[in-house]
């Protein structure tokens, strides 16, 4: 792992600076990046995803414990400088890529590899990074929902982020992203980072959050996808009565032609409001509708 003077020292070299608009910013707090691998608790047959790897500072110190580590990094000069550093590692596959295809799909080769992995390595597969801000939601959301699904988590974002990800009922940060978590695992916030633990300084602090996933939570979700589609129906109008929302729903839950039947099934009253309603009752909604609109077809 890089301190701050090694980390400049290869920017230097290789004749580039932080990109401010990638929000490249980088942890140079040795302890904390070992407080993130040992919070991991990585073992000799767990797959490591990491987000922008910078430098490849948390790289090195992943790839002494992972069975094998998939790296995404955008920025092409910094992936060729860790690329460089991390040859001897064979564990360790740093590919120059945009982690995402789309704002809802992971990039095909990322998945690609992830998924040859898991069919070598019978360990845990966990998304251990210093996450982008731009990124951070969609990639969180993504492996939580889609087909390929993270284990755990275990990341440092934004101060913001990680309280919109541990948001409860009632607060203002409460949403899509802390409902999903919530209802598919457990997550929590272990450490504030304040801005002088990073180079350059951001303007904001941020935190250290795990996510693991409960796969008897996740189980109780009869389809993710009609899942994410309920709570978006509903928080997306957050201020409204759960009844008002439903006369805005999409093509697919406007099938529904009888929601006071859906609450009273799921035991949620219709005046609430979205913001109001936990995660598990979102799971019960949810299931409500899978059932009414399974059953019609």
């Amino acid at each position: 792992m890089q301190t701050k003077h090694q980390v400049q020292q290869l920017l230097a070299l290789a004749g580039v600076s932080p990109n401010k608009r990638l929000g490249q910013n980088f942890l140079i707090d040795l302890n904390l990046m070992r407080l993130l691998i040992d919070i991991a608790d990585i073992k000799t047959d767990d797959i490591i995803l990491e987000v922008g790897c910078g430098t490849g500072s948390l790289t090195e110190g992943l790839a002494e414990k992972a069975g094998k580590i998939i790296v995404a990094e955008f920025d092409e000069k910094l992936a060729k400088i860790a690329q460089g550093l991390l040859a001897p590692k064979k564990n360790t596959e740093i590919i120059h890529t945009d982690i995402l295809e789309t704002k809802h799909t992971i990039a095909p080769q990322i998945m690609d590899r992830i998924k040859s992995a898991r069919r070598e390595l019978i360990g845990k597969f966990m998304l251990v990074a210093n996450l982008p801000y731009s990124v951070a939601c969609p990639v969180v959301l993504n492996l939580v929902t889609g087909p390929v699904k993270a284990d755990a988590m275990y990341i440092t974002v934004q101060k913001e982020v990680a309280q919109r990800m541990t948001a409860k009922p009632g607060d203002g940060h409460y949403g899509i992203i802390s409902i999903t978590l919530a209802a598919t695992g457990d997550v929590k916030i272990e450490r504030i980072l304040k801005p002088s633990v990073f180079w350059p300084a951001p303007q904001v602090s941020s935190a250290m959050v795990s996510y693991v996933r409960d796969e008897t939570k996740a189980g109780q979700i009869k389809d993710i996808d009609l899942f994410i589609e309920v709570v978006n129906l509903f928080l997306n109008h957050r201020r409204k009565m759960l009844k008002a929302c439903t006369k805005l729903a999409s093509p697919n839950l406007s099938r529904i032609e009888d929601w006071s039947e859906i609450f009273e099934t799921a035991s949620i009253d219709p005046t609430a409001r979205p913001e109001q309603i936990r995660p598990e009752d979102y799971v019960t909604l949810a299931n409500a509708c899978y059932r009414k609109l399974t059953s019609r077809q």
